[in-house]
């Protein structure tokens, strides 16, 4: 068991010491200034603005922006539907997939375009090459592509100073793209392969035994899945087949990966606003909240299933738990590294599995869940976790200013009634998303048929889905059937509302910081980068999250665990 605490030690110096150089180097992209990829790249950016008809200094105000962000949003939603629909038809195909149900089409486009990558569907059955790579591929790019964007423009409505543009859509969507996520994409896909993940375009093999072993371009997919905090697995089995991670090694690398662009960003914020130690508070209150959940999960999936630890000796015996509970784990992973991985991918935004989530214990299973719930603020997704935690920033600002009788101010900009309001939407809007949704479902016996398990741990089922549909995060518990028309459309809708529910309110928030005066520190400000602010975040951020989700996680994994107490 002390394997899996070491390799959490590692997994975190890793992490972060990577962390620093990449935020480093995604400041001076998200600025506009040069890179050591600029004799390569720049020649190549120019040309898309030309092919563009595009102006790469023109500003835009708040509104412009968001429509901008959502018109590209809308066009890949019709173009992934489109393929969906026609992929019987379309070439790429060697194992003649056909035409993908509406509804499910529906789902799917919308879970890519908003980078939550919910799959009710195993892909190496439903989807051909070409509508995983021009399809699913280009949106994770592009998915991901859009949080960079909005962050960045969110910082510049809080480092400009009486202005009203919050810059360009289109080239901090190139900029992030062709700087950022595709270099690393592309080295990491290498190194992938170098580790057995398969990249080709063969048709599948099928044994003389009758097996049948799927093929395809999976490393470059699964390279933005992890980078982009996507999640979507080339193969219904995600990150637990062995054709998509191939050794303990790759699967280090993959969750190392999750976290790297988020934990990265936060020191990108801190050079952006010309304080470094503003992006230090912020990756401090993350990491501080993620450890306390690894440990949690780490914890009672290495201590294994009390039931089978209370069995008699010859029972005991027969059902050995020393290497934890291992039910719905891959043995190359272990308990701990099934955990690390779980904690990590709900932390982030991404939803990509190693393990069965459905098979962990109550307590291991919940801390997924209640990550998903608190906003995906803990890292998040690229560019849309620091935007989220930003928004709990502001709140406990706000709450702070009204205890000590002073005017809210977060980085020279006053936290004025507009900016509450706008923060609260973001972060209550999800939030409400997920209890009606699973409200809706307990009620209606067209979603009950869909839960394999009756009790608490259906309950479970059903909340798991909404939180990771409101919250774009993609992972579920494997126990509920959700390709039928109500999950397909209702989830589609969740997460529309979590994706775009939250950028629009971020950017009229960031549309309306810009236009302020800049306000210098006095002996009345509050220090955003002390300790004692990092308490108050952290505690803004669990409060929220206790009061609203409770009483729900109380009816799900708490009774089950009590039950087996």
């Amino acid at each position: 068991m002390s394997y899996a605490w070491v390799q959490n030690l590692v997994f975190l110096a890793v992490l972060l010491t990577l962390a620093f150089p990449l935020g480093a180097h995604m400041a001076q992209v998200l600025e506009g200034k040069r890179t050591f990829l600029h004799p390569l790249l720049d020649p190549v950016e120019r040309g898309m603005y030309r092919l563009m008809g595009l102006r790469s200094q023109e500003d835009m105000g708040w509104k412009a922006y968001a429509w901008s962000i959502t018109l590209i949003k809308l066009i890949g939603l019709g173009a992934v539907f489109l393929l969906l629909r026609t992929q019987a038809a379309l070439p790429l195909n060697p194992e003649g997939m056909g035409n993908v149900a509406s509804d499910l089409s529906f789902n799917t486009a919308v879970s890519f375009i908003t980078n939550t990558n919910w799959q009710a569907y195993s892909g190496e059955s439903t989807l051909s090459y070409l509508t995983q790579m021009l399809g699913l591929a280009v949106q994770n790019f592009l998915s991901a592509a859009t949080g960079m964007a909005v962050l960045t423009a969110f910082i510049r409505g809080i480092t400009r100073r009486s202005a009203k543009g919050l810059g360009n859509a289109w080239v901090d969507l190139v900029r992030s793209t062709l700087y950022i996520l595709l270099p690393l994409s592309f080295v990491f896909a290498l190194f992938l392969v170098s580790q057995g993940v398969i990249q080709n375009f063969s048709a599948y093999v099928h044994t003389s035994g009758g097996q049948v072993l799927a093929m395809g371009p999976a490393a470059s997919q699964v390279a933005i899945k992890m980078l982009g905090t996507n999640g979507g697995g080339f193969f219904g089995m995600n990150g637990a087949h062995p054709f998509e991670n191939s050794t303990p090694l790759s699967n280090f690398a993959q969750t190392v990966s999750i976290l790297l662009i988020p934990a990265g960003l936060c020191a990108t914020f801190g050079r952006m606003v010309k304080d470094r130690r503003q992006g230090w508070a912020l990756l401090a209150a993350m990491s501080a909240i993620f450890i306390l959940a690894l440990t949690v999960c780490t914890q009672a999936e290495t201590k294994g299933n009390p039931f089978l630890s209370n069995a008699s000796a010859a029972q005991a015996a027969a059902l050995s738990q020393t290497g934890g509970n291992m039910e719905g784990k891959e043995v190359r992973f272990g308990a701990g590294g099934s955990a690390l991985w779980a904690t990590a991918t709900t932390a982030a935004s991404n939803g990509s599995v190693n393990a069965m989530h459905d098979s962990f214990t109550p307590l291991g299973g919940l801390v997924p869940m209640l990550l998903m719930q608190l906003g995906e603020v803990v890292f998040g997704g690229v560019g849309s976790g620091l935007y989220g935690m930003l928004m709990f920033v502001l709140v406990g600002v706000f709450i702070s200013g009204l205890m000590v009788g002073r005017t809210p101010e977060y980085l020279g900009k006053k936290v004025e009634a507009f900016d509450m309001k706008m923060a609260a939407l973001a972060i209550l809007l999800p939030c409400a998303t997920v209890l009606m949704g699973s409200g809706i479902s307990v009620l209606s016996p067209v979603a009950t048929a869909s839960v394999s398990n009756p009790g608490p741990h259906g309950f479970s089922q059903i909340l798991y889905a909404w939180s990771s549909a409101a919250n774009n995060n993609g992972s579920a518990f494997g126990g509920l059937n959700a390709n039928t028309p109500f999950y397909n459309y209702g989830l589609a809708v969740a997460m529309l509302v979590g994706r775009f529910g939250v950028i629009w309110p971020v950017l009229a928030m960031a549309g309306s910081l810009v236009q302020k005066k800049h306000t210098p520190e006095g002996l009345g400000t509050l220090p955003t980068h002390t300790p004692l602010f990092v308490g108050v975040l952290i505690g803004v951020v669990l409060l929220v999250g206790a009061l609203t989700f409770i009483p729900a996680l109380a009816l799900g994994p708490i009774a089950e665990h009590l039950s087996m107490h």
